[in-house]
């Protein structure tokens, strides 16, 4: 077997290991932990399932096998469904399904996805922009005075998106200016390091203790996305150093520590290494920084197939470099489904559709 059908192989063992372990009846999809126990459904953790049609879409992506696109496509129904509209009160979940909705659009050709993904940037431009410490988005309805990365980032991310598949003039500005106050309120001038928000109980202060790689992989995602508009090639110097910094101030010999005990941190790194890798794509192939990123990718997944795959099943902790052990939710799963695919592609070198 060739390296990279090992590595596609080893992915595909992540997907189907996410409906052995977690997957269950509708309405409820997929169990939030594996093992299941009482109580455990009682949170509908939306922003997870937008990440489920992500991971289906990268499967379908590889393979080109329809039964992807079709998981892809009950996981946006599923929100729907337990949701009742688009809408909720994040403003990051919702951006999160955005962005799942226009690769849905892209791997369908279905239009309807595209005008979702529209409704979600109107809704959430309409409710959460504000002029608080500058214009950006609150994180929720219910604080439109806290402002932070997990808000912001994906706003950037998906903007750039509609602007390019629309044409529409109102996104890029919105994009732009959700970066640069990314830039100007939460990340250290002298290394590139994204803290996670300001002002959470109404004092100004940064949230410091919070060093998630999540937002560290949502500046450069939107760095990498502002570069495919603009063309400006700093934005590809400004995400490489972020990588870089994460990489040094967050991993411990090429493997991520662990970041609280899943739940919503159990999907952080796995959202790191998706964006890692769109910027490696536009690495010269011999820089320092592509090599930093290539060695985190295949050290940390060398380690996550070492303790965590048994057969043709894989249950990965958050801390890859131990087997994983307790109730794992699915977030966490995720995380290494999203990573295998990420280190598929690496070894095939072949370029995906961007996600």
């Amino acid at each position: 077997m060739t390296t990279d059908s090992l590595w596609s192989a080893r992915a595909d063992i992540a997907q189907h290991s996410l409906t052995h372990f977690y997957g269950t009846a509708e309405p409820q999809f997929l169990n939030n932990s594996y093992p299941d126990a009482p109580g455990g459904n009682e949170t509908f953790n939306y922003w997870w399932l937008a990440h489920v049609i992500e991971a289906r879409l990268d499967a379908y992506e590889r393979t080109g096998d329809q039964g992807w696109l079709d998981a892809a496509v009950a996981a946006y129904r599923n929100i729907i469904d337990r949701n009742g509209s688009l809408f909720n009160d994040y403003f990051d979940d919702m951006l999160w399904y955005a962005i799942a909705i226009v690769r849905l659009a892209d791997a369908t050709g279905d239009s309807g996805y595209l005008a979702d993904a529209v409704a979600i940037w109107e809704h959430v431009r309409a409710f959460g922009w504000n002029d608080t410490l500058g214009q950006s988005l609150a994180w929720r309805k219910q604080q439109l005075y806290y402002k932070n990365t997990p808000a912001n980032g994906p706003f950037a991310i998906v903007s750039c998106r509609l602007a390019e598949r629309t044409g529409d003039a109102r996104y890029l500005p919105v994009a732009l200016a959700a970066f640069d106050w990314i830039e100007r309120t939460l990340v250290d001038p002298s290394n590139g390091f994204v803290e996670d928000g300001i002002n959470r109980e109404e004092n100004g202060r940064i949230d410091t203790q919070w060093r998630f790689t999540y937002n560290q992989g949502l500046y450069i995602g939107a760095a990498v996305e502002l570069y495919h508009r603009t063309g400006d090639s700093s934005y590809l110097d400004r995400a490489a150093r972020t990588a870089v910094t994460a990489i040094d101030e967050l991993s411990t010999d090429g493997v991520f520590r662990a970041e609280g005990d899943g739940g919503d941190e159990g999907l952080f790194k796995g959202i790191f290494y998706r964006y890692a890798e769109l910027l490696l794509r536009e690495l010269p192939d011999d820089s320092d920084q592509a090599a930093r990123i290539r060695g985190l990718i295949e050290t940390s997944t060398d380690a996550l197939v070492a303790t965590s795959l048994d057969g043709d099943l894989l249950l990965a902790g958050n801390d890859w470099s131990v087997a994983p052990s307790g109730p794992i939710a699915y977030s966490t799963e995720l995380s290494a489904i999203l990573a295998l695919e990420v280190r598929a592609r690496v070894e095939t070198r072949v370029p995906a559709a961007r996600s």
